[in-house]
């Protein structure tokens, strides 16, 4: 079961499909064993790179349970929705099927620091003792949440073991969580997104790790085990070399047909689809991916 220990990479997983759209299920396999080859310590499915909001209730079943089969690492999965319901009933499928905790991020339609809170105790209330991830994406959501309201929720909801870190900017609030549970406040895990743009300074600031899906894990893998070991100059070479591409793939609104575009020349996934409504690369883009591609890797060799 997933706790506040956690640490290293949990690669939010994308999730394959056939050219004409449906779901491909033998695809799952072969990406969950990319992932873990290429060195994730845990996974997060059905999130929203995974484009969770595009699956029926049956396709998300089939997802968790054979992801859950296959994966030998902790499998978070992502069971945010409207209602409450909705979220009982996916995070029962999840934790009948061996995911070690589940995701859960706020509505939009929280606007203060008391609803958010409630929010979330009310969430705590309703998942028992299934361990749970507060995704904290303003980006995404609209719900900006401070470090005092994450605090409060921390030491409200026992059962909440880590943050879902993707505000943007955000290290101050990373610095402000470690300094507050330096102090005596509960700590938690803390793994960050952003496509991990920004993954060195969030873990100088504090961070156990990532929680993103940049089509190149071993990148996150191995400078998080650098900073880890204290090899920051390393660290910072391996990042170097990988940037050109993190910050292509950061492209608002067609970030995630790069990435798959990515996954797919690298043999993870057959298909680059992204299910309708989702943008199509045109040849300059798909030019521009292969040349940054090629460039990499003559820079990781010259490491």
């Amino acid at each position: 079961m997933l706790d506040e220990s956690a640490a290293g990479v949990f690669t939010i997983s994308a999730t394959p499909f056939l050219p004409d759209g449906a779901l491909d299920v033998e695809g799952l396999d072969r990406l969950t064993d990319f992932y873990l080859e290429k060195g994730a310590t845990g996974l997060t499915i059905l999130g929203m790179m995974g484009e969770a909001g595009k699956l029926t209730a049956e396709e998300s079943r089939i997802v968790i349970e054979r992801i859950c089969a296959r994966a030998n690492v902790p499998v978070v999965v992502g069971v945010s929705a409207p209602g409450f319901a909705a979220i009982e009933a996916l995070t029962e499928v999840a934790m009948d099927n061996g995911a070690a905790g589940v995701m859960v991020a706020p509505p939009g339609g929280l606007k203060t620091d008391a609803q958010i809170a409630g929010y979330f105790r009310a969430i705590a209330e309703r998942l028992g003792e299934t361990p749970w991830v507060l995704q904290d994406f303003p980006l995404a959501t609209g719900v900006q949440i401070d470090p005092d309201v994450i605090l409060r929720i921390v030491a409200d909801c026992p059962n909440c073991v880590m943050l879902k870190h993707e505000d943007w900017p955000g290290l101050e609030k990373i610095a402000a969580l470690r300094k507050a549970s330096g102090a005596g406040a509960r700590r938690i895990s803390i793994l960050c997104g952003n496509g991990g743009l920004y993954l060195l300074e969030e873990m100088l600031r504090g961070a156990d790790g990532a929680m993103t899906g940049f089509a190149y894990p071993e990148m996150m893998a191995q400078v998080v085990n650098l900073m880890t070991s204290g090899d920051e100059a390393r660290a910072r070479d391996v990042f170097d070399a990988y940037m050109p591409m993190i910050r292509y793939e950061a492209q608002p609104g067609l970030g995630l047909a790069i990435r798959k575009y990515t996954l797919a020349k690298r043999g993870a996934i057959r298909h680059d689809k992204v299910r309708a409504p989702g943008p199509s690369l045109s040849r300059g883009t798909i030019a521009e991916i292969e040349t940054l591609m090629a460039r990499q890797e003559a820079r990781l060799a010259a490491l």
